[in-house]
């Protein structure tokens, strides 16, 4: 068996950045648009840039750099903040996983999880 975790981080009691918000900015980073990215995830446009407008709001400061598009095309990249963020809940998130399953491991065993008696 396995343990899976998913860390959300909150200001008072608004979610500021989680798992989903993080896809999308490495979305974004491989696709270099959040029009692009949000369609990669299924998600609306309208709602991939209220989710990150609600965190850089909450944050203080901007996630994406982004053009308009037009003759050239448009396009997004993360800001250095929005690079160092992700890379730190990237980090995290790999710390608490590898400590959660350790301590899953140890306080469950498979044959305290069965069924069987």
């Amino acid at each position: 068996m396995i343990f899976k975790m998913s860390v959300r981080i909150y200001q008072d009691e608004n979610k500021v950045f989680g798992p989903g918000i993080a896809q999308l900015l490495h979305r974004v980073r491989e696709l270099h648009s959040l029009r692009a990215a949000a369609n990669s995830m299924n998600m609306a446009y309208s709602k991939a840039w209220t989710v990150l407008r609600t965190a850089e709001n909450a944050l203080g400061y901007k996630l994406l750099y982004s053009s308009a598009g037009g003759k050239n095309g448009g396009g997004a990249v993360l800001t250095p903040q929005g690079e160092k963020l992700l890379e730190q809940y990237d980090e995290f998130c790999r710390r608490m996983q590898a400590y959660g399953q350790t301590q899953f491991t140890q306080l469950f065993s498979a044959d305290e999880l069965s069924c069987d008696e």
